[in-house]
């Protein structure tokens, strides 16, 4: 666990929003497909014996691609929003704030296709089939390198990018064989529903006041994985609420029983981490 305060941090933040005012992005919306499950032999045989073929059933995604000015190749962020859906302010935000650091972003909507306004207090559909399809869809694009992909998430979209960070001991969907995410960065997750060991260097961070996904379970599951598998850095802010780097929660507000709370400080120095991170891990 890191609580960061330096003063170059915050020279590095300012420097940070400096880069997004002057970036220059193309956004436009676009459309793929969840990546489809591996097809066991028990389903394979129960199609044959049906007379049908054996066909993983894929769901029509929507998303967001923005990407910086240039030919690339560029490396590329897949972007998992929160619980509460994919919000113009936040798609908007890690948009121009990504492509400006020279990343192709494509922020995913989860719910949109499926008619879902909110999955905090409802199940929440297959969003690693959905982040795998994203993935997909970007490793065919000319101008990003299929080789440095990361996936950033949010809360919910937090949780989620934990469990694709995970080992996994068997392939669950039907993706090439060298296509992988090669980092993750998870704001306010819970941690606990990773594995141990990560497939894949982490960077979580989360405020040491979060009431809905609590700083200490992250902390608890960072002492259960003895420093095994990829490296993992957890970050967490003193005093820092969830959603700690939504400006439009500067005062507050209770959502689904729970305190959602600005920081600047929190949400600046993330910035900064986030920024460093990426760096190392495509590249940049």
């Amino acid at each position: 666990m890191l609580g960061s305060r330096s003063v170059g941090g915050l020279f590095l933040a300012a420097a940070l929003q400096g880069q997004i005012a002057v970036a220059q992005t193309i956004d436009q919306r676009v459309s793929f497909d969840a990546a489809p499950y591996i097809l066991g032999q028990f389903q394979q045989r129960r199609a044959i014996e049906r007379g049908e073929m054996a066909v993983a059933v894929t769901q029509h995604i929507e998303g967001y691609l923005s990407k910086p000015q240039g030919d690339g190749p560029f490396g590329a962020i897949v972007y998992l929003h929160g619980c509460g859906g994919l919000g113009t302010g936040a798609r908007q935000r890690f948009a121009d704030l990504l492509t400006g650091w020279g990343y192709v972003v494509l922020a995913v909507d989860s719910f949109a296709t499926r008619g879902i306004d909110q999955a905090c207090t409802r199940p929440m559909p297959d969003r690693q089939a959905d982040a795998w399809g994203a993935m997909l869809y970007l490793s065919t694009l000319p101008f990003v390198d299929r080789k440095r992909i990361a996936v950033v998430g949010s809360s919910q979209g937090g949780i989620v990018t934990m469990r694709l960070a995970s080992t996994h001991d068997v392939k669950l969907f039907d993706v090439p064989g060298d296509l992988t995410f090669k980092a993750a960065v998870a704001f306010y997750p819970i941690c606990s529903v990773a594995s141990q060991q990560l497939a894949i260097p982490a960077l979580i961070m989360i405020g040491e006041l979060d009431d809905w996904t609590p700083a200490k379970n992250c902390e608890q599951w960072m002492s259960l994985r003895g420093d095994k598998g990829a490296p993992v850095k957890l970050v967490v802010y003193p005093g820092a609420y969830h959603a700690f780097d939504f400006s439009i929660l500067k005062y507050g507000s209770y959502r689904f029983g729970h305190w959602l709370k600005y920081d600047a400080d929190a949400a600046q120095r993330s910035t900064a981490e986030m920024h460093d991170f990426l760096a190392a891990q495509l590249g940049q």
